[in-house]
């Protein structure tokens, strides 16, 4: 755009402006049509301007509208407050859209939206600046959310009453604005950290805030940020490669806050801090508040595993991390809770391994196991094969822990296994099958010799359920498509045919059904979709000549022997009861 062309620009900006405000003043009927063609024109001078981001000449158009407005709004000729009150529903929107442009746009996009704050009814802006994040966050790049994120944070302050009310209006808003940023900035750290950074300015604001109520809002509005802070705990470990990125100061700002609001590691880590802010936020029955924190209690186990990652984010969160772990080793029913809320870190699928991995040591550390990584300090850690032995076969010996979580884990673990970490998937299926062992079935059967549903048996919790099937299932036809391949499945295979071969064996020995393999419909989906599929893939990788024949020897026939003894047995059982459900 040449000077001339910019002159252009700028007076029809101006014009645009003053008509809106005579408008406005004079209660005309086109006021709506004005303020929508004033923002569709700065629209599309902002678009303009970020589609081209090397054009210094359209950053440099961009500033001279920006201070243009800026000029216009706190000139000496200042518009009354009901041209102010009508431009702030179009205005902050609009120009926060140029922040992406460059640091100066950004900087006065920041004091355009100041400027309103300060002038405009608290509710009113609240309101409007949700309404604009809401908008940007499916709309536009919402690295252009930071102006609109500082004047919320701003604007709370200046709430007189109604806080908690206001604050489940914007807060629902703002997450899901940095669930967006969590993967649309993936490769723009420094806007990522700077938008996580305002809301948690927010959320300190607000606490600063909550301190000057009465005792009853004032822990609505504490319980209110502590879900809010837990939810942005889940979302900033999740949009990361490792914690070594930098994360750490965004995390520790993030634990600075848990205090604030109530939050001890150990309430987080046997959920007891989690379900009593729930219950506080959630008076009201009908609020569905609780669907903008998804992951709370993922955020809950993460705030602990980062004190545990370093002893910095502890001392920030006001935590000793030594006499946490003493007190959950000794302590029988707080460590059944915090094994229970450490199964939402290894059900992620989104969690980086290295955070899995540390989640591994502090589970080791509360149930007195030990840690030896045959690895240096200075490797990236990609499969917990190596510490899932002893992680689980201290599980094993440890009587005190339910067996629901156990399985919770295991399936977790086991779902989420890569290609980098199939030899952990078949360690975690043959602990499967020793947890199984340590168990007798009870001999309880029909006339048919087949327990009805698999409800008779033991009235104690038992390994033995249906969920057996589903580890097996995870490995002989994977959850994502497709057959597994050899030679890298060739262990997780081994140890999901030996799991399953067990469990026919033992139901058939004991005349019982706990885990339904027997059901005709099981043993046909077992011959069809696992065993029948997996013979001809076994066959095509021996017959193929590019293949090794040692080395597939190696690898297939152990295979091979398990499988076709498992196809026998399920093809036995289906003709001996053909009439079976």
């Amino acid at each position: 755009m040449a000077e001339k062309e910019l002159r252009a620009v700028v007076l029809r900006l101006r014009h645009s402006l003053s008509s809106c405000c005579k408008s406005i003043e004079g209660g005309e009927e086109e006021t709506s049509g004005l303020l929508e063609e004033l923002a569709s024109f700065l629209d599309s001078i902002s678009e303009a301007a970020t589609s081209e981001p090397e054009n210094e000449e359209a950053r440099k158009n961009a500033v001279e509208l920006l201070l243009e407005i800026q000029s216009f709004l706190v000139s000496s000729s200042t518009p009354n407050q009901a041209v102010v009150d009508a431009l702030s529903f179009e205005l902050p929107k609009a120009v926060s859209k140029f922040a992406g442009v460059s640091d100066r746009c950004l900087e006065i996009a920041d004091s355009i939206i100041d400027w309103f704050v300060g002038r405009c009814n608290p509710r009113d802006m609240i309101s409007i600046l949700s309404e604009a994040l809401d908008s940007l966050s499916t709309s536009s790049d919402p690295g252009y959310a930071a102006p609109l994120l500082t004047g919320l944070s701003k604007v709370f302050v200046s709430i007189k009453r109604h806080h908690f009310k206001q604050a489940k209006l914007a807060v629902p808003v703002v997450l899901n604005v940095l669930k967006v940023v969590s993967v649309e900035l993936a490769d723009r750290d420094a806007e990522r950290v700077l938008l996580f950074n305002i809301a948690l300015a927010m959320a300190d604001s607000i606490c600063v805030v909550s301190t000057k109520l009465d005792r009853g809002e004032s822990e609505e509005l504490q319980s209110l940020m502590g879900l809010f802070i837990l939810q942005i705990m889940a979302l900033v470990s999740a949009s990361i490669p490792s914690e070594q990125s930098g994360c750490t100061p965004l995390v520790s700002e993030i634990c600075k806050l848990l205090p604030r609001c109530g939050l001890t590691y150990l309430g987080l880590i046997t959920e007891s801090d989690v379900d009593a802010k729930i219950s506080i936020v959630t008076k009201d029955k009908e609020d569905d508040i609780m669907t903008s924190f998804p992951d709370m209690k993922l955020g809950a186990s993460l705030s602990v595993i980062w004190g545990h990652i370093s002893n910095e984010i502890a001392e920030q969160a006001g935590e000793n991390m030594s006499a946490l772990k003493d007190k959950l080793q000794h302590n029988q029913v707080q460590r059944w809770e915090a094994i229970g809320m450490l199964k939402h870190i290894f059900s992620s699928v989104i969690l980086p391994w290295d955070i899995k991995r540390h989640t591994v040591e502090f589970l080791l550390g509360i149930t007195n196991g030990s840690f030896t990584p045959n690895c240096h300090n200075d490797e990236p850690i990609t499969d917990c094969s190596i510490y899932m032995p002893s992680l689980f076969a201290t599980a094993q010996v440890l009587a005190d822990t339910p067996i629901p979580e156990r399985i919770d884990i295991l399936q977790a673990l086991i779902t989420n296994s890569d290609s980098s970490s199939i030899s952990m998937t078949a360690i975690l299926l043959d602990l499967v099958r020793g947890e199984l062992r340590k168990e007798t079935l009870p001999k309880k059967s029909t006339n048919e010799g087949v327990d009805e549903a698999g409800n008779h048996g033991s009235p104690t919790e038992s390994a033995w359920t249906e969920r057996i099937l589903e580890l097996v299932e995870l490995v002989l036809r994977p959850p994502h498509g497709g057959q597994p391949s050899f030679p890298e499945h060739g262990e997780a295979v081994l140890a999901a045919l030996n799991l399953y071969r067990f469990v026919l064996m033992k139901e058939l020995a004991g005349k019982t059904n706990k885990t339904g393999v027997l059901f005709r419909k099981n043993l046909l989906r077992a011959c069809n979709e696992w065993l029948v599929p997996l013979r001809t893939i076994v066959s095509s990788t021996m017959a193929d000549p590019e293949n090794d024949p040692d080395e597939v020897a190696g690898m297939l026939n152990p295979i091979e022997l398990v499988l076709y003894h498992c196809i026998e047995l399920v093809e036995q059982n289906l003709s001996a009861n053909p009439d079976s459900p």
